[in-house]
């Protein structure tokens, strides 16, 4: 799983992946048991392609390097083998991502005649050079349905000054909720990417984005990079116009406008501002394996089940972090219940909706490849994607839950669609009676896990996700992650729920009903 300011998902009688029997096929379809395909889904299997993918060889699995590529010709290869043919209909299953790394920056803005040094007051991981004869500030540069920050000022071609958090009326109610509760934009996780959203489609050309909370969260980011001589990995976009994103402490904001914390009423600050940044920028190719089973009914409605292949890859001093946790399980867990659904078509009742195995490159980089398939290049129409599986570290147990160690953490399951929440909760309840625990589910939860794997790429697009989850450990991004580590009975347990989730989605008379939405 991502760490930073802010997984996935056998057969009877084999000794391992490469031979596969098959039992004769009923006669009649009624006479599958969905239990006895999930019972294809096992210990063994799931331990042995572990201990391939998790590797040293594998070299941590690092972004765009060698590791990387060793583990997308694997999973290839086991897609291969089982007959599950590629998602795009040249037959590859290779999505290309591609990718940009951009070295730290340096340089300055200057604001009245002064220097502000990046790296002091001021932060921003892209290169840009801007000149502007005034700011245009904005309060909280929010716009939704009841509210815009944006109503009586035009942002065209400006520098958009703005700040973290939301309006409150003089009865102490949140404007946007219209009650005591706070609405997603006090919550910064969600909000910062959303309001320079909104400034950028205003045509506005860049953003000082003022959080006094969260800056040193930034700093601590930014001073990190510099001194491992390291970047922030982004995917290329070739559409996209220069735009200086620049997050900026109390000392600058207030010398901006020292009422910024009082005053919320978009005004023109008739004071110049250029931005002189400079960075050297590295590209590199990484890919998302991508395979598809058929519905038999509604082939053109999908579920997709994610995990991300990527990892950490080699410490400074040659440790190699095989990340079999994080996410060698979700991994692995998805090529079992990607053997699963085919024995199901083999056995003449594959799911009525297809099937989408989804192994997603750059989770650990900034959520890169899922953000690619959603954003950029969706080789399935998003429109008619029904639900998102995802499954970020599924193998291990959290040294802080207390309780039966046949859990596991469920996030977003409610989020969008409660329907999908309650048959999650059915589901388990018919098949295999872990404990779903929500803790990491609730809004205030500190860790924001919501928005830190890849099924946020979906959620944001209003496709109902369940996000599952076994918890950190002390092993989290170290190269002590290691696959004789990992519970494999959990593991199963865990996977087969998966599967029996999105065999109860893919097979139900109705879509999912959407009840919510992310704006």
């Amino acid at each position: 799983m991502k760490k930073i300011l802010f997984s996935t998902m056998g057969l009877f009688f084999a000794c391992n992946t490469s031979q596969k029997t098959v039992t004769e096929e009923p006669k009649s379809v009624k006479e599958i048991d969905v239990t006895t395909i999930a019972s294809s889904i096992t210990e063994d299997e799931l331990k042995e392609h572990l201990y391939v993918y998790a590797s040293d060889e594998y070299e941590g699995r690092e972004t765009g390097q060698p590791g990387q590529k060793k583990a997308v010709e694997y999973i290839k290869k086991e897609y291969e083998k089982l007959g599950i043919p590629a998602a795009k209909k040249d037959g590859d299953y290779f999505q290309n991502v591609p990718l940009k790394l951009n070295n730290v920056p340096s340089g300055k803005i200057v604001f009245n005649n002064k220097d502000y040094n990046v790296g002091e007051h001021v932060l921003t991981f892209n290169a840009a050079n801007l000149n502007f004869n005034s700011i245009s500030y904005v309060g909280f540069g929010i716009e939704v349905d009841n509210y815009s920050d944006y109503k009586d000022i035009d942002v065209t071609d400006k520098i958009v000054l703005l700040k973290s958090g939301e309006p409150i009326d003089d009865n102490d109610n949140y404007i946007i909720s219209g009650s005591k509760e706070k609405s997603i934009w006090s919550n910064a996780s969600e909000a910062i990417g959303k309001k320079i959203k909104i400034a950028l489609d205003k045509g506005a050309k860049g953003v000082l984005y003022y959080d006094s909370t969260s800056y040193n969260r930034f700093k601590s980011r930014f001073n990190f990079m510099k001194e491992n001589n390291s970047g922030r990995m982004e995917v290329i976009d070739k559409t996209k116009k220069q735009f200086a994103s620049l997050f900026i402490d109390t000392f600058l904001a207030k010398n901006i406008y020292p009422e910024i914390d009082t005053n919320n009423v978009p005004k023109i600050l008739e004071k110049p501002l250029s931005i002189e940044v400079a960075s050297t920028d590295n590209t590199l190719n990484s890919e998302n394996v991508v395979a598809i089973l058929k519905g038999s009914e509604k082939p053109e409605e999908y579920i997709v089940i994610s995990s991300h292949l990527d990892h950490i890859g080699v410490t400074p001093e040659g440790e190699i972090n095989n990340g079999a946790d994080d996410d060698g399980s979700g991994t692995v867990a998805l090529l079992e219940i990607a053997e699963a659904f085919k024995k199901a078509e083999k056995l003449g009742q594959g799911p009525k909706r297809s099937i989408v195995f989804l192994h997603v490159t750059g989770e650990e980089k900034g959520l890169l490849g899922s953000q690619y398939y959603a954003d950029f290049d969706p080789i399935f129409p998003l429109e008619n994607t029904v639900a998102n599986l995802n499954v970020d570290m599924i193998g291990r147990i959290d040294p802080k839950r207390e309780g039966d160690r046949n859990y596991i953490y469920l996030i977003g399951s409610d989020k969008l669609s409660i329907d999908l929440h309650n048959l999650s909760e059915e589901v388990n309840k018919k098949y295999t009676n872990i404990e779903l625990d929500y803790t990491y589910n609730d809004e205030n939860d500190p860790n924001r896990f919501y928005y830190r794997s890849d099924h946020y790429n979906f959620a944001k697009n209003n496709i109902p996700i369940i996000f599952y989850f076994n918890g950190t450990h002390d092993d989290y991004h170290r190269p002590t992650d290691t696959p004789d580590k990992i519970n494999y009975d959990l593991l199963e347990n865990r996977t087969r729920l998966i599967f029996y989730t999105a065999w109860e989605v893919a097979n139900r008379d109705k879509r999912l009903v959407v009840d919510s939405t992310t704006k």
